[in-house]
């Protein structure tokens, strides 16, 4: 079965741009390419990938893009533009110059006001997106999941992809409001989800595949085989497990399914809902 890797990353890392890499996260203090990824795919047949943003800089999404052109492997980049801008809509013009941009991501989970994908500058950047093809993905935590309804309802025929499950408290087996809000989002069937980022919320040295599952659950449930997509969140995942351990939390999950369902998950929803060429 043909998987592809909705979400990773690559960075070249300096201390003073990934500030938010701790002394609890020593093994992500290095540089992470694409040939360090190409021999984890190798190991664990993985077909391709979307490389994400980790930065918010025109800079790393250039090269984003650059990397994609290199590595066949590498098959879409959601990158960043300043979505506030003024001249948003050049900066989204030059981006999609490429044939692999594919998606636009703000870290919102950074922002000192939950509230920010409401104000009116951000609302109009997300305008201007759905003009250009792209994909929105929405990094939240799950406390904004309410403000992140009140942002797709307003934009009906744009593609939203929620990252990592909205984050949920999973180390802490909470899952009541968390659970409610992502069955409010998935209404809009507009949103589409990435099970990827969980064992990072989980407890990094004693999580069992067993964790995930009642968080599984609400959001199968919730979007259906039709709007969820695997993703690894490789390098952030291994201050937690390998690659392996984290693909097997989905593929043992998803066994009991249909094969159709799991080659959707797996494969064709991301290949679909990012165009990937």
């Amino acid at each position: 079965m043909k998987i592809i890797d909705s979400h990773q990353h690559f960075w070249k890392y300096t201390q003073s741009e990934y500030d938010w890499i701790d002394d609890s996260m020593q093994v992500l203090k290095r540089d992470f390419l694409p040939q360090d990824l190409a021999a984890v795919y190798a190991e664990n047949n993985i077909y391709g990938c979307i490389a994400v943003q980790a930065r918010q800089n025109l800079k790393e999404t250039n090269w984003l893009l650059e990397l994609a052109e290199k590595n066949p492997f590498i098959l879409g980049v959601v990158g960043w533009v300043d979505l506030v801008s003024e001249n948003v809509d050049e900066q989204l013009e030059a981006f999609t110059e490429s044939k692999s941009a594919v998606g636009v991501r703000h870290v919102l989970q950074d922002e000192p006001d939950d509230r920010y994908m409401l104000q009116d500058d951000f609302l109009r950047g997300i305008s201007l997106i759905e003009n250009y093809g792209l994909v929105y993905d929405i990094l939240i935590f799950s406390r904004q999941l309410p403000y992140a309804c009140d942002l797709v309802k307003q934009f009906p025929e744009q593609q939203f992809v929620l990252d990592h499950i909205a984050k949920p408290l999973i180390k802490d087996g909470i899952l009541e409001s968390w659970a409610g809000n992502i069955q409010k989002l998935a209404q809009y069937s507009n949103v589409s989800c990435k099970v990827s980022g969980m064992v990072t919320e989980a407890d990094w040295n004693h999580w069992t595949v067993q964790d995930f599952g009642p968080y599984l659950d609400v959001v199968f449930k919730a979007f259906g085989p039709d709007r969820i997509l695997f993703g690894s969140d490789w390098p952030v995942c291994t201050v937690a497990g390998q690659y392996k351990e984290i693909l097997n939390i989905i593929k043992s999950y998803c066994n009991p399914l249909d094969v159709s369902d799991q080659i959707k998950v797996f494969a064709d929803n991301t290949e679909r809902i990012y165009s990937l060429k």
